[in-house]
């Protein structure tokens, strides 16, 4: 059985974070593991609070996968403090998981920060260089990078920058594009560069987008595909997700998990 363990924050809301991401493990036939990091009282409407764990609690929850059960990849997204960034970098050395897929989130939908500003150099400093793949959306990449991202060109020099950081691979994720009728993702393998490009669907329920295809491609990664195949899936899988989004709730919704799968079984009938 391939299995994927999340170290990430908890969404009450079930659209983003650990709840994200082991509905999508599930959805494409991963046994999900995760290591909680913090606790958000979250909804559709924001985030209304941030309860953070303390690094011991964090490291004894991902002890207790890599001592036992092990895993075929690792992805991190919601991460909060610098503490935790470093001790959560000290327990990926120390399995030595190579699969690892750092989403780096630092804002949530509704504008909350969800990583503190002391944590973005640990994060460089300590997870970037272990990554094997990094998917920034543009702000983030800006903060990454320190540069002003409006072009796809802006996004070919962004993602030069982040290669420097030691990462291996970069998916600069364009939802943020300026363009109103599609966005496009740039994937830097580190020699060649690589575009996926999709229709933007007019929607206000992307809440958890970011987790969701991080979370794609992770699963991917865990089942032995090569990082472009990884990256085209979990392009699929979140188009889907968002074509068919959930509408719950008063604000921003959360994509439909289950989307790309059905729509696989319809087309195997």
């Amino acid at each position: 059985m391939n299995k994927a363990l999340t170290i990430a924050g908890s969404d009450s809301g079930g659209g983003a974070g650990i709840q994200a991401d082991l509905k999508t493990f599930q959805e494409l036939e991963v046994f999900g593991m995760s290591a909680i990091t913090a606790v958000t009282a979250q909804n559709t409407l924001g985030v209304h609070g941030v309860y953070p764990m303390t690094p011991e609690a964090v490291v004894q929850q991902i002890q207790a996968i890599g001592e036992d059960i092990g895993t075929n990849a690792v992805k991190t997204g919601m991460l909060f403090s610098s503490d935790i960034i470093e001790a959560v970098s000290e327990q990926i050395r120390k399995y030595r998981w190579e699969n690892l897929v750092v989403d780096p989130v630092m804002i949530a939908k509704g504008g909350a920060s969800l990583l503190l500003q002391e944590a973005i150099s640990a994060m460089k400093t300590h997870l970037i260089p272990l990554a094997k793949v990094i998917t920034p959306n543009i702000p983030e990449a800006e903060v990454l990078t320190g540069l002003t991202i409006r072009s796809h060109e802006d996004k070919k020099e962004a993602a030069l920058k982040l290669v420097e950081l030691g990462v291996q691979t970069v998916v600069i994720k364009g939802g943020h594009d300026e363009d109103e009728s599609e966005s496009t993702d740039l994937l830097f393998d580190g020699s060649e560069f690589h575009t996926f490009t999709n229709q933007r669907i007019p929607t206000k329920n992307t809440h958890g987008t970011g987790c969701t295809f991080s979370a794609a491609l992770t699963a991917e990664l865990a089942k032995g595909s090569s990082i472009y195949d990884a990256v085209l899936t979990a392009k699929e899988f979140i188009q889907a997700a968002i074509e068919d989004g959930i509408d719950v709730g008063h604000g921003h919704g959360p994509t439909n998990h289950g989307a790309f799968r059905r729509r696989r079984e319809f087309g195997n009938r």
